[in-house]
């Protein structure tokens, strides 16, 4: 349990999942404590019957607040965003509202659970990369396609939106697996805008408690 008041988040330093509530806690200024979940390790923290108890599923993130504990990523962004709406991370209009959840949609459904440690374990080691860069390729022509109807400054318009905080997580495992990112020149603008943002920075893996010293080389 965290100190009352204080919303402990379980967390995994490269889980692109956990790394968008830590954006959006950071946006929101929401002080937080980080309990790491490894996923590696022999076994896997997220295997534990202690883990289980805390997310059934097995997987991170899950975010212990107000008493109660959430799990799914984007369950998550949207209780933070109605319980604390005074930094809004959804737009006031409805249509733009509905293309920030789309946004989210498509890279939560159609393109990060498709890079899941449990599915590369799966796919194998040989053909893991050639997987990745097929589906993030395949959902980021579709991504550069939305924005290119909604964006401004950030995915939605001129305002960081939750769109925002699941776009510069996949931008990162894109990168890791190697992706040609020339054809989104969308994306890679927003990225670049968003990239020394201060609660971007924060929530950076590189930046988190867990991440093993020889990734920050």
């Amino acid at each position: 349990m965290s100190v009352i008041g204080k919303p402990i988040l379980y967390s995994y330093w490269r889980s692109s999942c956990s790394w968008r509530v830590r954006i959006a806690l950071n946006l929101k200024e929401i002080p937080y404590d980080i309990k790491p979940v490894s996923l590696i390790k022999a076994g896997g923290e997220q295997h534990s019957n202690e883990y289980r108890d805390v997310n059934p599923m097995e997987q991170v993130p899950a975010l212990h607040i107000d008493g109660i504990t959430l799990v799914e990523s984007l369950n998550i962004l949207h209780y933070l965003e109605e319980t604390r709406p005074q930094r809004p991370l959804m737009p006031h209009d409805v249509v733009k509202r509905a293309k920030v959840r789309e946004i989210c949609e498509v890279i939560a459904s159609g393109i990060q659970p498709l890079q899941n440690l449990i599915v590369l374990i799966h796919v194998g080691e040989e053909k893991k990369n050639e997987w990745a860069q097929h589906w993030i390729n395949r959902g980021f022509r579709a991504v550069e396609k939305l924005l290119s109807q909604s964006a401004g400054k950030y995915c939605v318009g001129d305002e960081i939106t939750l769109a925002d905080c699941c776009l510069i997580p996949q931008v990162f495992n894109a990168r890791r697996f190697h992706v040609d990112l020339r054809p989104f020149p969308i994306i890679l603008r927003i990225d670049r805008e968003l990239e020394n943002h201060p609660a971007f920075r924060a929530a950076h893996p590189s930046n988190q408690p867990d991440c093993p010293p020889e990734a920050t080389k």
